[in-house]
């Protein structure tokens, strides 16, 4: 996950599973849920040093069925392999403090931090996420 402030990345993550998912779904499910906490975290952060009210985070998630599960209290296949902790996402979505968004696996930024990518999609990604090469100049 990579939480961005205006255009400004601020908070990234990435970190093992610490289940066995038994679908692509479940497992964008659990990042879902992972992200949503977080970005509640960040979001009550951010109103407590400005005080202010921040909009909720939009979650930018890659999988349509995830995002459903998430959506949805209507009974899903794979809902009932999933620990109860997970479903924080759908209540998170059910009371505003989230929004989901679908986007397309090429536009997915959190990738770059996870994924074994060709060059010039890192190099695309790494641009779009922020990244840049810092010069040092020598110490005398």
């Amino acid at each position: 996950m990579v939480f961005f402030l205006e255009s400004c990345p601020i908070s990234w993550q990435s970190q093992k599973h610490k289940i066995v998912a038994l679908s692509t779904c479940e497992a964008e499910y659990i990042s879902g849920a992972a992200a949503a906490c977080h970005g509640v975290w960040l979001r009550r952060l951010l109103e407590e040093i400005t005080g202010q009210a921040v909009a909720a985070p939009i979650l930018r998630i890659d999988n349509k069925s995830a995002i459903e599960l998430a959506k949805s209290p209507v009974f899903h296949n794979c809902r009932k392999h999933i620990d109860i902790k997970f479903h924080f996402i759908r209540d998170c979505v059910e009371r505003k403090q989230v929004i989901l968004e679908q986007v397309g696996t090429d536009q997915q930024l959190a990738d770059v931090f996870t994924k074994p990518l060709g060059k010039q999609r890192f190099e695309k990604m790494k641009i779009q996420v922020g990244m840049v090469v810092i010069k040092q100049g020598h110490p005398h």
